[in-house]
């Protein structure tokens, strides 16, 4: 079978022809369907474990290669991914942020009344809109120390976020949208 030529003069091959070029990137995808996941759930399995003993590692990668294999179907239209730097700093920011929370949190526990805490609920609004992208976003603001991700609105425009104590709830809001969901627009097309 021949290449064909579009408008532009490029060549293009037929889908088929480029995997059988290239049959070690179809076999690489079928076996890791969903790679990041796979590199997720090793260092998900070895940290809730806290132990890089041998077994463990095997069984990671066991679970690495088998769990995305058997939830292929359910991700039909995977997510691309972009700016891996700027995944790379969303993890940093997101890591850094839970250290800091977690000092936070333990100050007010233990030096604040309950009567002094400021509970607040706030609706952030999001520019996000990829499902994967907006589910990323309420699980980093739900794994931060002293914030919780309680709904979602049914559009998916608003996120309903409760804060343990905040001062100015516009301030908390833009924090969100800055640290977090301005990240991701950059990483999720």
């Amino acid at each position: 079978m021949t290449s064909t030529s579009n408008q532009s003069g490029h060549h293009h091959e037929p889908h088929h022809e480029h995997h059988a070029k290239h049959p070690e990137r179809s076999l690489l995808r079928k076996w890791f369907p969903h790679p990041i996941l796979s590199l997720v759930l090793i260092g998900q399995w070895l940290a809730l474990n806290n132990s890089l003993a041998p077994g463990h590692i095997v069984v990671a990668v066991i679970l690495a290669g088998f769990i995305p294999i058997y939830t292929a179907n359910f991700w039909p239209n995977r997510p691309k991914l972009r700016a891996p730097f700027t995944f790379l700093m969303f993890l940093f920011v997101f890591v850094w942020d839970i250290v800091v929370a977690n000092l936070q949190v333990a100050t007010l526990v233990m030096f604040y009344s309950p009567s002094k805490l400021n509970s607040q609920w706030l609706c952030v609004p999001l520019e996000l809109r990829q499902p994967e992208a907006i589910a990323m976003l309420a699980g980093t603001v739900s794994l931060t120390p002293g914030t919780i991700s309680s709904d979602l609105s049914p559009d998916g425009r608003f996120l309903l976020v409760h804060c343990l104590h905040v001062d100015d709830p516009a301030a908390e809001v833009q924090k969100i949208k800055d640290r977090y969901e301005r990240r991701l627009k950059a990483i999720f097309p």
